[in-house]
């Protein structure tokens, strides 16, 4: 299936998956927390009511669809699921942009979590590893890029568009920039190389066995805390620097860019290091790289650490996500990989959604983020510790 000159098909899946993920997971999922600030000033709501909108859709979504969509793509690819995912993106970023009540809020964050789960990761996540063996690592990498690109442009853009045309404009004309962008390529793309036809990926072993085995269950634990740490911080960071710190919006969006911009050097070498070296290890630096990060947050008023915050957070950022499916590849196989990373998906959804949320309240109750940060330290060591655990290599 694979070999050392990339085929048309593997060029296609590649030039999908970047943009794709440029769109969902760069513009919508690191383009929303630009605009809190904005919501906190026009509608009087709270950090906490803020950052409930992503639990919110994920709560919901997420136990109804997460394991659906992981047999759905098993079952019959992952191009259908991701075209009707970008749809929904879209329809999220135009729905929030004319809202004018929380209901509204709470509904357009629904659609914003089916976009996600849908035409996100998961599907790009087993359409490279259905197309790619060897240097999987490497082109999970290169798909991820697409986040680093797109949440590194995204803070300039929506700036720009804040400043002519207001945040409802801007937020609608990112919603169809994000379509524009991901519906063609996605498109034209084909679930399976030529020689594997979707049925013969239909798994002959039970889910059910995975399920009874620890090493499922740690890199759940490992995932969520981790995912939830990376989460917290970034979706609170723009409140963090516009409100506390009174940074400027040009200077906001800088350390933002910075931090997507890094993540790219994050995302080239952890996916480097994944095609050489025992993955777990590779999933340890990561979740190190976070749990070392956040603390500099503490020290963010002295001249220059915010800016070195930013570059070791995005180099984390940048592997964080991308490090899952590959270690669920090398442990449970390629066969059942849609429904593994389905309910992984799912668990690191709600802690995707649950941490910025607490770290919110915990700055609305006592005035400052510190007892968030440090909730989310612990997070990032939690998972730390588990991933140690697991399994160096696939049995």
């Amino acid at each position: 299936m694979e070999q050392h000159k990339l085929s048309k098909g593997q060029f296609q899946v590649a030039g999908t998956g970047f943009l794709s993920l440029l769109s969902l997971v760069g513009i919508m999922f690191y383009g929303l927390p630009f605009f809190y600030d904005f919501w906190v000033t026009d509608f009087g709501w709270s950090r906490a009511t803020i950052t409930s909108g992503n639990a919110v859709g994920k709560i919901i979504v997420g136990p109804l669809f997460g394991f659906f969509a992981g047999w759905f793509i098993d079952r019959f690819g992952p191009r259908r699921l991701m075209l009707t995912g970008i749809m929904f993106g879209g329809i999220a970023l135009i729905g929030l942009s004319m809202m004018t009540a929380l209901w509204h809020f709470y509904l357009f964050y629904v659609f914003n979590a089916l976009g996600y789960m849908f035409g996100g990761p998961l599907p790009n996540q087993v359409l490279v590893s259905r197309w790619f063996t060897k240097s999987r690592g490497k082109a999970m990498g290169i798909i991820y890029l697409g986040i680093g690109v797109g949440g590194m442009l995204v803070p300039q853009i929506a700036k720009a568009l804040n400043t002519n045309f207001g945040w409802q404009n801007a937020l609608a004309i990112l919603g169809l920039l994000m379509v524009a962008i991901a519906f063609p390529m996605a498109w034209f793309v084909k679930d399976n190389p030529e020689q594997i036809e979707t049925h013969q990926l239909i798994p002959k072993v039970p889910l059910g066995n995975i399920l009874k085995g620890w090493p499922f269950y740690l890199l759940l634990i490992g995932s969520m805390c981790s995912i939830g740490a990376v989460a917290g911080t970034s979706q609170n960071l723009k409140l963090f620097l516009s409100i506390d710190l009174h940074y400027s919006q040009q200077d906001a969006a800088n350390v933002l860019s910075i931090v997507l911009g890094s993540s790219i050097i994050g995302r080239l070498l952890m996916g480097w290091l994944a095609d050489h070296i025992a993955k777990k290890y590779v999933m340890m630096l990561i979740y190190a790289l976070v749990a070392l990060a956040i603390p500099m947050l503490y020290f963010a008023d002295i001249t220059g650490v915010i800016y070195i915050f930013a570059f070791l957070f995005g180099v984390a950022l940048g592997g964080d996500y991308m490090i899952i499916p590959l270690m669920a590849a090398e442990l449970f196989g390629v066969k059942v990989m849609g429904r593994v990373m389905g309910l992984v998906i799912t668990a690191d959804g709600l802690a995707e959604a649950f941490a910025p949320m607490l770290a919110g309240w915990l700055r609305d109750e006592s005035g400052s983020y510190a007892n968030g940060f440090a909730a989310l330290i612990g997070l990032a060591i939690i998972g730390t510790i588990a991933v140690s655990f697991l399994p160096s290599n696939r049995k």
